[in-house]
């Protein structure tokens, strides 16, 4: 049985926590995943809390379920900034097919101000200037609803440095981010243009996103250092505990 966004009747187990992202080939962005997935593990040491993937990587999902004792529950939390294809479509089918356990799936990561918050962060250790334009890299989907969370987390970082942001998409949605970052450039009258980098990790799409021609572009939001940001932490954790927390697991 699997559930969306609501808890199952009741059970005597703490669930587990499978977070589970979209998988990279970048050994860099592979590790800063892992380092969030370990960070939130030490946040809360009394849940099991273990990783999985949409593609790329394996564990899959089905995979992942499967170290997990079959009689406990499990909380899916998704590791992608909007939900859009992968999450309604992808994880909504892999924990359909998941019948040996309550499964339930959470909210995906944004839009929220703590990622806003990590946004500004970002662009202030770039050296952001009251002169400068803005264009946000998000990666881009084909389903409308991940768009109008992009669009949505632009709006609220726009508000948040008192400028205006142009979203720009790195795939499978316009305005491509090159084209936005060439848009931004041509009204900027000799101000430079900062690209956002609206992406969980480094890989493909932030390599993607730096040859754009931007004069700067911010580290994505796992930065390549390693450090875990605790927005990120906290973020994954009240995604998990939304659920976990209902009073039907009593």
């Amino acid at each position: 049985m699997t559930l969306l966004a609501e808890a199952p009747r009741r059970t005597l187990t703490t669930p587990a926590l499978v977070a589970v992202s979209h998988g990279t080939s970048s050994p860099t962005g592979q590790s800063a995943v892992a380092a969030l997935v370990a960070a939130v593990a030490d946040a809360r040491p009394g849940v099991l809390v273990t990783g999985g993937f949409v593609d790329v990587q394996q564990p899959d999902v089905r995979a992942a379920l499967t170290s997990i004792a079959p009689s406990a529950p499990a909380v899916v939390v998704p590791l992608l900034l909007s939900a859009g294809y992968h999450v309604h479509v992808d994880l909504r089918s892999e924990l359909d097919a998941t019948l040996d356990r309550v499964t339930v799936l959470g909210r995906a990561l944004g839009p929220d101000d703590r990622l806003t918050d990590l946004l500004l962060r970002r662009l202030r250790e770039a050296g952001i200037r009251d002169s400068d334009r803005v264009a946000l890299a998000c990666a881009g989907s084909s389903d409308a609803r991940a768009l109008d969370d992009c669009h949505e987390m632009g709006d609220r970082l726009s508000r948040r440095i008192g400028r205006p942001v142009r979203v720009g998409f790195i795939s499978a949605a316009f305005p491509r981010l090159a084209d936005a970052v060439g848009l931004e450039r041509a009204g900027a009258r000799g101000a430079r243009v900062v690209v956002s980098t609206y992406l969980l990790a480094p890989g493909y799409f932030s390599d993607l996103a730096r040859a754009t021609g931007a004069d700067v572009v911010t580290e994505p939001l796992l930065s390549a250092d390693g450090a875990v940001p605790r927005e990120l932490v906290e973020l994954v954790l009240d995604r998990y505990e939304a659920v976990a927390r209902h009073p039907s697991f009593g």
